[in-house]
């Protein structure tokens, strides 16, 4: 793209996944120092960019105007419209001088928007994020050494907790982008320091050794905001580790809980290569018993949620290998190994069950893990 003459006419969209953490959640989130197994899955955000005479953001679904700034005008303010997106300009604009010198020499136009239930605990605030930073990577032709998808990750992780101020982990901020079935882990990345001042997730893809998982899901309709969860876990957490570590004695409760949630993950991951389905399954109901035990010793009245409990009762009476909640709990989504072809029984009865208990809003669906992560066309 030659910046030195007008812009040629040209559209470019992008599609990016949701992702759900099967095992190790929330350790990525809470601790950060630990793994999970988690997936990106067939449900999408995307975008659009397209030269402009001026700087527009839209977000379509969304009941505000479009946003329409001058390059002079960063930071954006937060006010409530495309924060998500305003955020990842901003936090883009500090961090790589090659973007401030090319953003005032075009204008864009970008549309933003997405089929992931709101607050459903897949990741779905973290996808404008992501293609925000991804459009504008391809729209300015930004050198890719100095914006790869590490980078990228890490800048939309930045964006929520430094930008906006919403507690949250790694794993959305990866998955989307890379794709596919994944272990990660997180080690070294406890304290979430700037970027290049803590180690990258390292993401070990699994989808390639294995056949794909057999999972359905139920958004339960109960809205949620996950940093409203996390906020509260995070900060405990971190100061039982920090007295812990000055003062030594057994290990504290936030961290067994969290511990115990990775070894789910890392023991998962050695079923899973072994084709043992059945004791990955009964990590699941491990994981989301150690969850909600976690959220009891946190005040949380319900623990993982009276509607996430309800779903995982009756997916282990249907017979279901393992059930869980993804997301941060309170509300969001469960999801369900089951065996092939035995998914429909076990839709049918969340059906019943959300009926019974006038869960209007839930949704239930087949769960297929997305190999590709960004695309672009």
């Amino acid at each position: 793209m030659n910046f030195g003459t007008e812009p040629r006419n040209m559209s470019i969209h992008f599609s990016i996944p949701a992702r759900v953490n099967i095992l190790g959640n929330p350790s990525d989130g809470n601790e950060g120092d630990f793994a999970t197994i988690s997936a990106a899955v067939d449900i999408h955000a995307r975008a659009s960019i397209e030269a402009g005479e001026a700087y527009t953001l839209e977000q379509i679904g969304a009941d505000d105007p479009p946003v329409v700034f001058r390059p002079s005008d960063l930071p954006l303010p937060y006010d409530g419209t495309a924060n998500l997106v305003k955020g990842a300009l901003n936090r883009l604009f500090a961090y790589s001088h090659e973007f401030r010198q090319k953003l005032p020499a075009r204008g864009f136009s970008l549309r933003v928007w997405s089929e992931v239930p709101r607050q459903s605990g897949l990741g779905g605030s973290s996808l404008f994020v992501l293609l925000t930073l991804a459009a504008m990577r391809e729209f300015y032709e930004l050198e890719r050494r100095a914006h790869n998808d590490y980078v990228l990750s890490e800048l939309t992780q930045r964006v929520e907790a430094r930008e906006l101020g919403i507690t949250c982990g790694f794993a959305d901020r990866y998955v989307p982008l890379f794709g596919g079935l994944a272990y990660l882990d997180y080690r070294g990345k406890l304290y979430h320091a700037e970027v290049g001042q803590e180690p990258y997730v390292t993401y070990e893809r699994l989808d390639g050794i294995l056949d794909s998982l057999s999972l359905i899901a139920v958004t339960t309709g109960i809205h949620h905001n996950s940093s409203d969860v996390h906020g509260r876990m995070r900060p405990r957490y971190l100061d039982e580790y920090g007295q812990w570590q000055e003062e030594g004695g057994g290990m504290p409760p936030m961290v067994a809980f969290m511990s115990a949630a990775w070894e789910c993950a890392w023991r998962g991951k050695i079923a899973l290569l072994g084709g043992d389905l059945d004791t990955f399954g009964r990590l699941m109901d491990e994981n989301h018993r150690i969850v909600d035990d976690m959220m009891l010793y946190c005040g949380f009245k319900d623990g993982a949620g009276w509607a996430n409990n309800l779903f995982i009762d009756v997916a282990r009476q249907n017979g279901a290998l393992g059930a869980k909640l993804t997301g941060a709990g309170g509300g969001g989504s469960v999801f369900a190994l089951v065996k092939l072809d035995e998914g429909e029984h076990l839709m049918d009865a969340w059906r019943k069950a959300a009926y019974a208990r006038r869960l209007e809003d839930a949704r239930v669906y087949p769960l297929q893990i997305s190999r590709s992560g960004l695309m672009i066309t």
